[in-house]
């Protein structure tokens, strides 16, 4: 017959479940009300820092890809950030537009406005609304500060992971028994509960945005949904959606369509 633990083992073992699943977390202060999402979000780390780490993010990228020399496609780049910047408020930031030379097909945002677009994927691009579609989304996760809030989740799992270890360390021997069950909550625990889903919702919120940039911007979102079902087309990773950060391209499609309905951009 195996030996009951003692009750205050129990309750460490419920709060390192806990924290594995996102009921639990150490409070730490941080929080900002965010009016573009309307929600509020954690944050432990400043604009200055995401700026300063930014910049050396933008110069690094500058150096290591090589930015196309073909004019017509930065301006076509130019074209539709510029309207699509104005559209959603987000003016202030010293946005810039880099088309780099690379079959890839994929976008990106930097927290501080700057952008980079990959030949491969303007060359899948038929219309200006399917570049505004992605432009959209980049500049919804600078309009959502994305980036801070998931730096300031992964800091806050960590600190909750640093102050458990300190209570088992101090917790004595008995609590040896139960080591496995600890590696499986702190290491699979928190990724997958709590990191990766804020992760997924960020892709919900800037797909959102996006769209409502595209409209004030004078672009068709349908085309947005248009975009989308051709990169699902052409997609041939199949990662469960629950350990991707991003959302699985039917479940976007879906969220995207009922985002448009809702808003009665449809009509």
């Amino acid at each position: 017959m195996s030996r009951k633990p003692p009750v205050d083992l129990v309750r460490r073992r419920e709060m390192i479940m806990g924290l594995a699943a996102g009921t639990v977390l150490p409070f730490v202060a941080g929080c900002a009300d965010n009016a573009a999402l309307g929600r509020s979000q954690l944050m432990l780390v400043s604009d200055g820092q995401l700026a300063q780490l930014s910049q050396q993010a933008w110069q690094d990228s500058l150096q290591r890809e090589r930015v196309l020399r073909d004019p017509s496609y930065q301006r076509r780049l130019q074209r539709v950030g510029d309207r699509v910047v104005a559209a959603s408020g987000q003016s202030h930031l010293d946005w810039e537009f880099v088309v780099f030379d690379s079959d890839t097909v994929n976008a990106w945002v930097l927290p501080n406005g700057k952008v980079g677009f990959y030949k491969g994927i303007l060359d899948i691009m038929d219309t200006d609304d399917h570049v505004a579609t992605v432009m959209g989304h980049e500049v919804g996760h600078v309009a959502g500060r994305h980036s801070a809030e998931r730096a300031s989740q992964q800091m806050a799992a960590q600190m909750g992971v640093s102050l458990l270890a300190s209570a088992i360390g101090s917790s004595g021997s008995n609590y040896a028994q139960y080591s496995d069950d600890v590696g499986a909550a702190l290491g699979m625990g928190v990724t997958y509960g709590v990191i990766l889903p804020y992760s997924r919702e960020h892709e919900y919120e800037a797909d959102r945005l996006g769209v409502d940039y595209m409209v004030g911007s004078g672009y068709d979102p349908r085309q947005a949904v248009d975009f989308w079902v051709g990169m699902s087309a052409m997609n041939d990773h199949n990662v469960a959606e629950f350990a991707s950060t991003h959302p699985s391209d039917d479940n976007r499609v879906a969220a995207m369509r009922a985002h448009i309905q809702a808003r009665g951009y449809a009509g």
